[in-house]
């Protein structure tokens, strides 16, 4: 059966920082889960921790917990669904129904990378991969017809607005990856005077612009004070923005990691304004009404794909049986075939390709008709019947 433990919405990132799972070690995850569960999947963004997973045993969220070394009181602060409910969950979260920014633009993307990790490792098989592929597959059809990407949402478009809003003109982002890739590209489309980059290779970052200067991250105490905005989305376990380094003038701190990069202590100085990924809700957005107007409309993508994916999950129960039905039609046309390749130069062939033609029909059609007769003195003609029908398309 199709699982998937995840963070319930309510827990704070105090909490969320102890269950996540960065991407170095997503790997390592994924392999130890194989020792308890029959495929896996890992969904780890800035704001959720989501595991996918196929099991029957009845005690695997706490086995889940105990191979990624998780603390097991916190079972509590995760959800566990099973079945269509998984199902559902997954296609709500591709086409961006139960992100923190309604409609965000960066979960289908993390969505794909989180499904080609495991198709590197083979920790997803035929179910996960059909409803990973599935899931894709609708997000991209639900961006395409609700044309959700041309009202821009996501963490990092909202706190450069918000920055820009204020008239702060001088920018630093910590961290290059995909969050950081994208918020230096919402950052250089507003009028802003300079955008350091802080990284630990330079040779990541290829943009040619005069306002953009590259640092390295050892060398970041050197120019908080040349910035009036820090924007920190790196993925390292641990915090890299510290008090005692930064500068004594106002700044504005936005921290969309989690594990967080800015030290809590920071929050509590009155020079320094700090938001983090639990905060961002709270910032205002011109175009939410805009957005849940359209995903509403099309709504209507989400529930086809998880009717149609359940309804493959059905048929597959049948694949048994069918390959032994395909058996069977192999071994009639096979038989029929090895009589003809024996008698072709003694008989006539036009004739001897009519008898084994029809010696094939009859092999179905009088098993057909002892069936219906074994089945109308059993009284259940009529169900048998109609099955018949739509075989030989009577």
């Amino acid at each position: 059966m199709i699982q998937l433990i995840g963070l319930k919405h309510d827990v704070k990132i105090e909490i969320r920082e102890k269950l996540s799972i960065i991407p170095k070690r997503q790997k390592k995850c994924l392999e130890s889960l194989l020792n308890v569960c029959e495929e896996a999947v890992i969904l780890s963004t800035c704001n959720r921790t989501e595991i996918y997973f196929k099991s029957r045993d009845e005690d695997i969220i706490k086995k889940i917990f105990k191979v990624l070394n998780w603390d097991e009181n916190l079972i509590k602060c995760v959800v566990n669904y099973e079945g269509e409910k998984a199902i559902q969950h997954l296609m709500e979260v591709v086409c961006g129904f139960d992100s923190l920014l309604l409609g965000e633009d960066q979960i289908l993307g993390q969505v794909r990378d989180a499904y080609e990790v495991t198709k590197g490792l083979k920790t997803s098989k035929k179910e996960l991969q059909r409803l990973f592929e599935n899931a894709i597959a609708c997000g991209k059809q639900f961006r395409n017809r609700s044309k959700i990407s041309e009202i821009p949402v996501s963490s990092s478009s909202m706190v450069v607005k918000k920055a820009v809003d204020r008239g702060l003109k001088n920018f630093m982002i910590l961290g290059y990856g995909a969050v950081g890739e994208l918020t230096s590209k919402y950052v250089l489309e507003a009028k802003i005077d300079l955008l350091y980059i802080a990284v630990r290779d330079k040779q990541k970052v290829n943009i040619e612009d005069v306002r953009v200067k590259i640092i390295l991250f050892n060398d970041l105490q050197k120019y908080y004070d040349k910035v009036d905005c820090v924007i920190s989305c790196t993925t390292a376990p641990h915090t890299v923005v510290h008090l005692k380094e930064l500068p004594n003038k106002n700044l504005l701190l936005f921290d969309l990691a989690v594990p967080r990069d800015i030290e809590e202590i920071v929050s509590e100085s009155p020079l320094y304004e700090v938001y983090d990924i639990d905060m961002l809700g709270d910032i205002h957005d011109a175009n939410y009404k805009r957005r849940e107007a359209s995903m509403k409309n099309n709504r209507y993508i989400v529930d086809k794909a998880i009717k149609e994916y359940i309804e493959w999950k059905t048929l597959e129960e049948l694949a048994p049986f069918i390959k032994k039905i395909k058996q069977n039609g192999d071994f009639v046309y096979k038989e029929r075939l090895e009589t003809f390749k024996h008698k072709k130069k003694t008989k006539d062939n036009e004739e001897l390709a009519e008898l084994l033609l029809k010696s094939t029909s009859n092999a179905y059609v009088n098993r057909a008709i002892v069936v219906l007769k074994e089945e109308h003195l059993k009284g259940r003609s009529k169900k048998c019947e109609d099955i018949i029908s739509r075989i030989f398309k009577i």
